[in-house]
Parts: C-alpha cells; structure tokens; sequence
C-alpha cells in the first residue's frame, strides 16, 4: 500500500525549480509523483522500496530544503 506525501520545499522560485525537484523526485524509486509547484510536492511512494526521510533528502541534496508535512 503506498504511503501520501506533501513536502513543503524553500529555495523554489521558478519553473526551472519545479522542473529540477519533479526530476529528482521522479528518479526515486518507489515515487509516483503528484502536483509539483513553487513551494510544494505531493507524492505517493512505496514504504518498502523508499521512505519519506530519504525523499526529502533528494530535494535538499540539489540545494532546496524540503519539509515534511503530515497528512
């Protein structure tokens, strides 16, 4: 059963910036991506292929700081 997710991301500013979150969200295995904008990400992901702390760690790691807001 897949798990929601919505990240509140700072740093986003454009729609370059959505374009390089969507991106590496989407190389998340395990991720079946939602609405992407400035500011927010929401997601479903796999519990057992990935978990929301390693999400949130590949927004950071391209520069963003990611927030993980409970639903």
């Amino acid at each position: 059963m897949a798990d929601s997710l919505r990240l509140s991301i700072e740093g986003m500013h454009c729609d370059g910036c959505v374009r390089r979150v969507s991106a590496a969200l989407q190389a998340i295995e395990g991720v079946e991506l939602g609405p992407v904008e400035v500011g927010s990400a929401e997601m479903t992901f796999d519990p057992g292929r990935t978990s929301a702390g390693e999400i949130a760690s590949a927004v950071n790691r391209i520069g963003f700081t990611a927030h993980i807001n409970k639903q």
